[in-house]
């Protein structure tokens, strides 16, 4: 108890000294490093290689971990399989999305992917357009989540299964960490600040070559291989049809749940 009340006290001190946040972008400086007895309140870490983190004897509350985890351990309890596990009660498309394997599987799931936009786009068409830019703790808006899919589709489906000649629509909006250099390359336009309608006409096109590829689909081209990758800052290495059109079914099913969690949100301050 003595040693908390000295780790709480060296805590108060270091939030009355703190000045204003530092921010670390694509550094390794961590990488192995030892943080003790230091103010860690109200620290993000965003699109980070985390395997192996330890986070030992420390107190708080409200501790919010969101990421792609192979194994995690609270307290010395394994709680890998039960969040999965209630994650797939809850979100049933996921499983379909994850388990895909025939062509008759992958139609099963976009079906379900279709069926879930419909019903949330009507959903979020109930907000008022403001609502739909903003963002909920720090995540992206439900607008900002819409140009993602369409970049998400546009690359992964678009580039690396179709070949188009110019996959990438300047809204889309790609992961996190891609450099800006490197999207504008692709045409993407970041700062672009588009109405919902805007967002949903290429998006919806998109969905629909989706729809148009996956009732065509056979067991042979699914295990073609693809000839591109879905773009540059993507490792070099062999994709195949059945793993691109996975990831395009794993990023709706997944940033669904985002947007629906946050649409709650809004929903309750409008």
């Amino acid at each position: 108890m003595q040693a908390l009340c000295q780790n709480v006290a060296w805590a108060g001190r270091l939030r009355e000294t703190a000045s204003m946040a530092a921010e670390y972008t694509q550094s390794d400086q961590f990488r192995g490093a030892r943080i003790h007895l230091c103010d860690l309140a109200g620290l993000e870490i965003r699109d980070c290689e985390v395997s192996g983190l330890k986070i030992v004897d420390c107190y708080g509350s409200d501790i919010y971990l969101g990421g792609a985890f192979e194994r995690l351990v609270v307290n010395d309890v394994d709680v890998t399989d039960y969040v999965e596990s209630e994650l797939d009660r809850q979100q049933p498309t996921r499983v379909l999305a994850r388990d895909a394997e025939s062509p008759d599987d992958y139609r099963a799931a976009w079906d379900a992917v279709e069926a879930l936009w419909a019903a949330t786009l009507d959903r979020a068409g109930l907000l008022p357009e403001a609502k739909l830019h903003e963002q909920v703790d720090g995540e992206w808006s439900f607008v900002e989540t819409q140009r993602h899919l369409l970049m998400a589709s546009d690359a992964w489906l678009g580039n690396a299964v179709l070949e188009e000649d110019a996959p990438y629509h300047p809204l889309g909006l790609p992961y996190g960490g891609m450099p800006p250099d490197e999207s504008a390359k692709l045409g993407l336009t970041l700062d672009a600040t588009p109405t919902l309608d805007e967002v949903l006409a290429p998006r919806r096109a998109r969905m629909a070559t989706m729809r148009r590829v996956v009732d065509g689909l056979t067991g042979l081209k699914l295990d073609r291989v693809c000839g591109r990758k879905p773009a540059d800052p993507y490792p070099d290495q062999e994709y195949v049809v059945r793993r691109c059109l996975k990831v395009v079914l794993k990023e709706e099913a997944e940033h669904h749940r985002y947007a629906v969690r946050d649409l709650a949100v809004l929903e309750a301050g409008a």
